[in-house]
């Protein structure tokens, strides 16, 4: 009955399930919970960390061996709207939003994959963190945060204006997964590629990070500027292929591709490095520059870069009105047959 057995996590306050007990290791893996993240399924008497549950206590670093559902620890105090969430799917996921009356998401434009009836939605000018009635000097200068991230000027806000819960759902824009990150448990700050951004609970702040050393900016594949977010809310981020979380120790390095670098901790410095040799850099197909990441802080991966794949894609689809085909003898013959 191990396969079948339902269980709940209760992330950020939230109670998220039912989900199996690989779907829970999945998420420990990705980084997106960690070794005391509460659990709870039929037959124990109260909420768990994870370290204490005999099924996950084998793969968490210091674990012990050792009807209804009540519900999960609250959050008091939070500012940002406090949402309830659900990911579906694997590699190509969605996020759905369940929202109370009055509660509301930001996302950015043309994301929404569906949304239930009492949902409305709205373009705002700027990054959607305050009200509209903050003031125009506050909606100019979020708009002129998103515009120096190369992201649009608008953002949109789907509220709950019905009678009971409603449902609003975010489609990652290529295949990969969906991560949900508390920004109060984590400090309340997180840096992430520009593009990485998908939604967030109303109230998150979606900025802009000046990178301070003008080689990580010039080289460092994701441009002088990265997306900053802000708040005490849940927000989500996409990533590529597969996602990887490292936890750096304080002077801990690690160099990665540039474009494999989903988020940060602010605590994680980053740096750009040259391979080293000319015929490395010109040759090895890996590029001019690794990222370089000194801790302390926790920093995420991904596995399939959209610039990887949009560069095999374009290398694979017909130029010029020629077919390629990787430069087979094949790819003539082709052009024959179709009459080119």
């Amino acid at each position: 009955m191990q396969g079948v057995q339902q269980w709940y996590m209760a992330i950020g306050g939230h109670q998220v399930g039912p989900v199996s007990q690989d779907e829970i290791l999945a998420n420990l893996r990705n980084g997106s919970i960690d070794r005391n993240t509460l659990v709870f399924t039929s037959g124990m008497a109260n909420w768990q960390a994870m370290k204490e549950v005999p099924a996950f206590a084998p793969f968490v670093e210091g674990g012990a061996a050792a009807g209804a559902v009540p519900p999960p620890p609250s959050a008091p105090g939070r500012r940002a709207h406090d949402i309830d969430f659900t990911i579906h799917g694997n590699e190509m996921q969605f996020v759905e939003v369940e929202l109370d009356p009055g509660e509301a998401a930001v996302a950015e434009a043309g994301s929404m994959m569906y949304m239930t009836d009492g949902i409305t939605l709205e373009t705002i000018f700027g990054d959607g963190s305050k009200a509209q009635s903050a003031g125009v000097l506050d909606a100019l200068l979020g708009a002129g945060k998103r515009i120096l991230t190369g992201e649009s000027l608008f953002m949109t806000v789907f509220t709950n204006q019905g009678t009971g819960k409603q449902r609003v759902a975010f489609a990652a824009p290529y295949a990969g997964k969906i991560l949900p990150m508390d920004l109060r448990a984590i400090g309340g700050h997180l840096v992430c590629q520009k593009d990485s951004f998908l939604c967030a609970a109303r109230g998150v702040s979606v900025g802009i990070a000046f990178q301070k050393k003008i080689g990580a900016g010039l080289f460092g594949g994701e441009g002088f500027i990265m997306q900053k977010l802000e708040g005490d809310g849940l927000c989500f981020v996409h990533a590529g292929g597969s996602i990887h979380a490292v936890e750096l120790a304080a002077g801990e390095t690690l160099r990665v591709d540039t474009g494999c670098l989903v988020a940060l901790q602010p605590s994680v410095s980053y740096d750009i490095q040259f391979v080293g040799k000319v015929k490395t850099a010109l040759f090895g197909g890996e590029g001019l520059f690794f990222a370089t990441l000194r801790g302390p802080g926790k920093v995420w991966l991904q596995s399939l870069p959209l610039s990887r794949l949009a560069d095999r894609i374009y290398k694979a689809a017909p130029q010029t009105g020629r077919r390629t085909e990787e430069g087979s003898l094949l790819g003539g013959i082709g052009d024959l047959l179709d009459g080119r």
